[in-house]
């Protein structure tokens, strides 16, 4: 595994960065868009398509870049670090996983590759709905970005197995209401089917759906690691300008201990990520599985980063009018995620002993 970037990944991340300073950066796009139920616009979204960003990971016999997690999570940390609030991680990672590892199309990849279909996955977590014949009925908590979506992917039990379903979100019997929670910039919504016309794509066996839950937990992580890593320079930025006494406060103990505090939660997690998005595609499943465990058991070092940046913002850090509070918000909306960090903390630390067991028996 190489922890440093290609010359590819290089020139996409950097693709992709500008593209976000250019056309959505935090003043002039995603500001307007906290209260905008979809977080995106056609003109972003459109251009997200041509540098091929929602095809990363669509292979190429579907018109995608054919890319691996890795270079996904590099397109992540950008959007990430631009407080991007669309549908990205929802339709070129969730929807685009989802399929590739159940098998199924339908002609969906392409459409995801050039942006004309942006897709969404329910039932990771929680109750699965259940299909009848062509319908499917029952609730699915917390599903992101789907006032924007086109095709809603639900994995549903039914008298075959659990499946992979397609549902248009705004066909009869479909009903979403937007949820509040804490990160404006990512949009959930609580999604009640009643008797809601659907088409079985694929099976969607235990193994599979764990993958694709492990898949979207590392892009999250990568998520916010940009987040974190853009709060944490701007702290750190401004305790360099910023004077008291005469001095900046960057020359302070104080200031100095809670800005290496950041560098260190940051360049810890960012190790760690990297490994999850390389296992993602390459490791075994149960080596998979304890790297995206880890990501998320550890996902509260990157929400304190947030909080760390506002005290050495101080007074400033908590006006509307300044932007630490929204990557503070979107590093507490990863850490809220699928559940605390504290019952993956646990996860983690029984495979640890369950390992060690191992050892002592052979």
């Amino acid at each position: 595994m190489n922890l440093e970037l290609t010359e590819e990944q290089i020139a996409l991340r950097d693709t992709v960065r500008q593209f976000l300073a250019e056309k959505a950066g935090v003043a002039g796009y995603v500001r307007p868009l906290l209260d905008d139920s979809t977080g995106t616009t056609d003109g972003v979204w459109r251009g997200l398509a041509d540098i091929g960003a929602t095809g990363v990971l669509v292979p190429h016999e579907h018109n995608g870049a054919g890319m691996t997690m890795v270079e996904a999570g590099v397109v992540a940390e950008e959007l990430g670090a631009a407080l991007y609030p669309g549908p990205w991680l929802s339709s070129a990672v969730a929807a685009a996983r989802a399929l590739v590892r159940t098998g199924a199309d339908g002609g969906l990849l392409a459409g995801i590759a050039d942006g004309t279909d942006i897709a969404t996955v329910g039932g990771l977590s929680g109750h699965r709905p259940t299909a009848n014949g062509a319908t499917l009925s029952g609730e699915l908590a917390a599903v992101p970005d789907v006032a924007a979506a086109t095709v809603l992917l639900v994995i549903a039990d039914g008298p075959d197995g659990v499946g992979l379903y397609s549902v248009d979100p705004l066909s009869d019997g479909v009903t979403a209401t937007a949820r509040s929670h804490v990160d404006p910039t990512h949009k959930l919504f609580d999604v009640a089917l009643d008797g809601a016309a659907a088409k079985r794509l694929a099976d969607a066996p235990n193994d599979v759906v764990d993958a694709l839950t492990d898949d979207v937990i590392i892009a999250r992580a990568a998520d916010a690691l940009g987040a974190a890593n853009t709060v944490m320079n701007l702290a750190i930025e401004y305790a360099k300008v910023r004077r008291q006494f005469d001095q900046p406060i960057g020359s302070f103990q104080a200031v100095q201990h809670l800005c290496v505090d950041m560098y260190e939660s940051v360049e810890l997690a960012r190790s760690g990520i990297i490994h999850a998005l390389w296992a993602a595609d390459a490791a075994k499943p149960a080596d998979r599985h304890l790297a995206a465990l880890r990501a998320k058991a550890f996902a509260g070092r990157l929400a304190s980063v947030g909080d760390t940046a506002i005290q050495v913002f101080g007074g400033i850090g908590f006006t509307w009018e300044h932007d630490a509070h929204l990557y503070l918000k979107r590093l507490l909306g990863w850490s809220a995620y699928l559940g605390a960090p504290d019952r993956y903390l646990e996860e983690v630390g029984t495979e640890l002993v369950s390992e060690l067991d191992r050892k002592v028996l052979q």
